[in-house]
């Protein structure tokens, strides 16, 4: 069901070691399953408080407990450690946790929706930044709107066209162009206000 990597494993066997508790061991869950918003919550799980109907999986070191309700979307899950510089990284692959992507004649916004949050806030949360939708005009010009890192980024419209902008218009046809609604000066008043002409730099 999940495959642990060596790697994994090793580094769980020296996190668990350093906190000197007996039979502590590791749970998985999954929050908001089936939604773009889902995501895996992996916690210490000291002795006798997983739950009774948690799937159990034994390995050399320690248990792991997967909560039972989460089970199906952890299908052809990975955990892998890869070692680097500064350390290493954990990385948690669940492909099957946002459910499965829109149909073709799925609503634009549903589908532009999932694009946002499977694809593109993933790539754009290395550098602490996020894009949400703000609506999507009648001509189908879609409107975002930037956050964290990206606000206030001087290379937020090399972004929006070179990076958004193209993968939305090639998966999504129907997309006439991206706009951004973020006043990247400021913070507070948009360069695109709803019902607008068009698009216009402070």
């Amino acid at each position: 069901m999940i495959e642990i990597t060596p790697e994994a494993q090793e580094y769980f066997k020296r996190l668990l070691t350093q906190q000197d508790e007996a039979g502590l061991g590791l749970r998985i869950s999954v929050h908001h399953p089936g939604t773009p918003h889902a995501g895996c919550d992996l916690q210490f799980c000291p002795e006798g408080t997983h739950q009774a109907d948690d799937r159990v999986i034994e390995l050399p070191a320690f248990n792991l407990f997967v909560a039972a309700d989460s089970e199906r979307w952890l299908e052809k899950a990975s955990i892998d450690f890869d070692t680097d510089s500064t350390g290493g990284q954990l990385t948690i692959k669940a492909p099957g946790i946002r459910g499965h992507e829109p149909a073709s004649d799925a609503p634009v916004e549903e589908r532009v929706e999932w694009l946002l949050e499977t694809e593109i806030n993933p790539a754009l949360a290395s550098h602490g930044g996020r894009v949400a939708l703000v609506e999507i005009t009648r001509d189908m010009k879609v409107v975002l709107q930037f956050g964290g890192g990206c606000h206030g980024c001087g290379m937020a419209d090399v972004t929006l066209k070179q990076g958004i902008e193209k993968t939305l218009t090639q998966k999504i046809p129907e997309i006439t162009a991206v706009v951004d609604a973020t006043d990247h000066e400021t913070g507070q008043n948009p360069y695109y206000a709803p019902g607008a002409q068009g698009h216009s730099a402070v």
